[in-house]
């Protein structure tokens, strides 16, 4: 499952460097699939939705950081655990119960995000 930061982020942003796929934004800014991956121009995500990799979309939170579902693989790939969740002070990186993926899907999102 992708993680998520909950209402308790006091937006230090500890979480957000530590993240190998660039999936985690502060609080209004907008996020590109580009950002720390390989992707560029028009992209087919793994649901079969095409996208334009460079294309700003719009923040999904304005208030605290927040973590981009479809670009967070929970490290997998890249460390043994969530590096967000190692960094977080206050413990607000938590597992996303709306995104329940399995260790593949995310492995072969790694993959497709960093593709060589």
């Amino acid at each position: 499952m992708a993680i998520k930061i909950t209402d308790d982020c006091i937006n230090c942003g500890a979480c957000e460097p530590e993240c190998p796929n660039t999936a985690i934004y502060e609080g209004a800014d907008d996020w590109r699939y580009k950002d720390g991956t390989t992707l560029k121009g028009k992209t087919t995500l793994q649901d079969g939705v095409t996208i334009d990799a460079e294309s700003f979309q719009e923040a999904l939170s304005d208030d605290i950081y927040y973590i981009v579902p479809g670009k967070c693989t929970e490290c997998k790939g890249f460390h043994d655990e969530p590096q967000c969740q190692l960094v977080c002070p206050v413990d607000c990186c938590v597992d996303d119960p709306e995104h329940r993926e399995s260790e593949e899907t995310l492995r072969d999102r790694q993959a497709f995000l960093h593709k060589e």
